[in-house]
């Protein structure tokens, strides 16, 4: 092997360390955060980029929750997963999955992401038939929100 190679190797191993600790210490960030109205709590800073983006800030309100664990069967597979943020309304019958993501490249595992949130539909739906559910993708990096 190549020093050059070796380096290179190196290199990635090193960006991936770097973006799966950016993409923990955001998730960690965005969990502390609940807004009621005039009243927040959490990171200040998330909060403002929160109320800048249109419709977002009720995905952090009284009605969601975050971190929230979903198992079941898809077919003949157990899956087990931990939905970033639900947001569930009894009223109107409707569930929102947000799901944070921090890549600058929102195409590298664009499909990868849609099939995770497309889980976390199936195994919703097996709970909550007769509510609408959609899902979300929260791009952290240029805060933008993508409907799936």
């Amino acid at each position: 092997m190549s020093e050059k190679t070796l380096s290179e190797i190196l290199s990635r191993v090193d960006s991936t360390k770097i973006a799966t600790q950016t993409g923990t210490q955001m998730h960690n960030r965005l969990m502390g955060i609940k807004i009621d109205g005039k009243s927040t709590t959490g990171d200040e800073e998330l909060i403002q980029k929160i109320y800048a983006v249109p419709g977002l800030s009720q995905y952090f309100g009284p009605l969601s929750r975050p971190e929230v664990p979903i198992a079941g069967f898809i077919g003949s597979v157990f899956v087990s997963r931990r939905i970033d943020r639900l947001y569930i309304n009894d009223a109107d019958k409707s569930i929102v999955i947000l799901d944070y993501k921090t890549d600058t490249d929102k195409t590298a595992f664009h499909s990868k992401y849609v099939a995770q949130l497309h889980e976390y539909i199936t195994l919703l739906r097996q709970i909550y038939s007769d509510y609408d559910i959609s899902a979300r993708i929260l791009w952290t990096h240029d805060w933008t929100l993508e409907t799936v």
